[in-house]
């Protein structure tokens, strides 16, 4: 689905990839319905967007709220007339320790919103979207969807429910108007840890990290540019696809690799 005179609703817009996309949405001549916990945040990008309320609209929202994502839709169409699309983005990562030190009441924080939050934005849109002549769903996974990475467990397996969750809406609505797209990212320079409650990272691996990673921008490039091709999946960035290949050869040995380049992250 091309994005032009599309209204799109975007979680996690107030930073990193959300922020990135809501841009380019703009830039593309979408309307946006942007999404997130941060008021502040949200401000600061409709200063960047530089557009007025009739293209652009801050909904202050927590998506782990269903009684809150519920009421939205009505709120997204009574302000643009429309809802088209939905870019389910918003996520958090966890503490970098094992799963057997991690507290229940933060595994189920991290599922609330990565998994919880996704599901609730995608029930309360679907309605509306089955009425339109078109419209896309787009959920964000991760490269931790598709192979474990220790210290991060719990981060994965929420995002490999949103990978079988959107693959599963996928073949339920092939044959309707509403089309679906899993992304997969790699590593990309946000601040994800900041954003999770984890506080900064440590100043040289978050230097040396970001060398690595991939900006917001052009992984919001890729992202939109999956949507408007439909594509059903999609890689961000060259270690996600390249992990992504060698997890489908040997999943053990993929699993060992990763294993050996998380000891650093997870506590002796």
């Amino acid at each position: 689905m091309f994005v032009k005179n599309k209204t799109i609703v975007v979680t996690g817009a107030g930073s990193g990839i959300g922020r990135a996309i809501c841009l380019l949405l703009l830039q593309k001549q979408a309307n946006v319905a942007a999404v997130d916990i941060h008021p502040e945040a949200l401000e600061e990008t409709l200063k960047l967007a530089k557009v007025d309320a009739n293209r652009y609209k801050a909904f202050v929202l927590d998506i782990s709220d269903k009684d809150k994502v519920n009421a939205l839709p009505d709120q997204v169409v009574q302000h643009f007339g429309s809802a088209d699309g939905l870019i389910n983005n918003a996520g958090i990562i966890q503490k970098f320790i094992p799963v057997n030190e991690l507290p229940m009441d933060e595994i189920n924080k991290v599922f609330n919103v990565n998994f919880y939050g996704t599901l609730y934005m995608t029930k309360a849109f679907l309605p509306v979207f089955l009425k339109n002549k078109e419209a896309h769903l787009v959920n964000i996974s991760s490269m931790g969807g598709f192979i474990p990475f220790p210290g991060q467990t719990i981060y994965g397996a929420s995002k490999a429910a949103v990978k079988l969750l959107t693959e599963g809406l996928y073949a339920e609505l092939k044959d309707t108007s509403v089309k679906v797209t899993v992304v997969h990212p790699g590593a990309v320079n946000t601040n994800i840890t900041e954003n999770s409650g984890l506080g900064k990272p440590k100043a040289d691996a978050n230097s040396k990290s970001a060398a690595r990673s991939l900006t917001p921008t052009k992984a919001a490039e890729i992202i939109i540019k999956a949507m408007e091709r439909n594509k059903f999946r999609a890689t961000v960035g060259k270690d996600a696809s390249l992990l992504d290949l060698l997890y489908r050869m040997s999943p053990r040995r993929a699993t060992n690799f990763i294993g050996k380049m998380m000891k650093k992250s997870i506590p002796q």
